[in-house]
C-alpha cells in the first residue's frame, strides 16, 4: 500500500529546507525553527517521509580529505541495448563504489556518469577494470574536473499549487 503524497505548503516546504541544510536537526529544534509545537511537526516529516519525499539521510563527505581527488564526467556509447545486457550494465554500475551517479541521456552517447578516483593512476584501472568491462560499451568519453566551483545535492523546493 503506497502512502498518500502530501501537498508541499509552506511549512512542509520550509521542513524540506531545514532538513536540507541541517539532516541530523532534531524534531524540537525543527518545531522551533517553524513556530510550532512538535507533535503536529513530526506528524508533518513522518508524512513526508512515508509520502517518498524524503528518501533518507546520510552524512556528506569531504572527497579530498577521503584520498578521492579526481573526479570525472565519463560518456558512455553502447551498442547493446537488449534486456539482459542492460541488466548486467546496471548491475555493474550499481556495484561499483567509483560511480556516484549513472543518467541515462539523450544525444550522442548514451550514459554520463560521474565518478571518483584516489589519482589518474586509480581512474585508469577503474577504465580498464570496470568501464572497458561494461556490455555494449563501444565508446568511452573522459572528463576530468579541474576544479569544483559547486558541489550540492540541496534540491529547490518548489510550493504544490492550492
Amino acid at each position: 500500500m503506497s502512502a498518500i503524497m502530501p501537498a508541499i505548503d509552506a511549512i512542509n516546504a520550509r521542513i524540506l529546507q531545514l532538513l536540507q541544510e541541517d539532516g541530523r536537526m532534531t524534531n524540537a529544534k525543527l518545531a522551533e525553527h517553524l513556530s510550532m509545537s512538535e507533535t503536529p511537526c513530526w506528524r508533518r516529516l513522518k508524512r513526508l517521509e512515508e509520502g517518498g519525499i524524503i528518501e533518507g539521510y546520510q552524512a556528506r563527505l569531504n572527497r579530498r580529505k577521503l584520498g578521492l581527488g579526481v573526479m570525472a564526467f565519463v560518456q558512455l556509447r553502447c551498442s547493446e541495448h537488449d534486456p539482459a545486457a542492460t541488466a548486467e550494465f546496471q548491475r555493474i554500475i550499481e556495484a561499483s563504489p567509483n560511480i556516484l551517479a549513472c543518467h541515462n541521456t539523450t544525444g550522442a552517447d548514451d550514459f554520463l556518469l560521474i565518478a571518483v578516483a584516489q589519482d589518474l593512476d586509480d581512474y585508469s584501472a577503474f577504465v580498464e577494470g570496470t568501464l572497458r568491462r561494461l556490455p555494449g560499451v563501444t565508446g568511452i568519453r573522459s572528463n576530468l574536473s579541474l576544479r569544483e566551483m559547486k558541489s550540492s545535492s540541496k534540491l529547490p523546493v518548489i510550493r504544490s499549487a492550492p
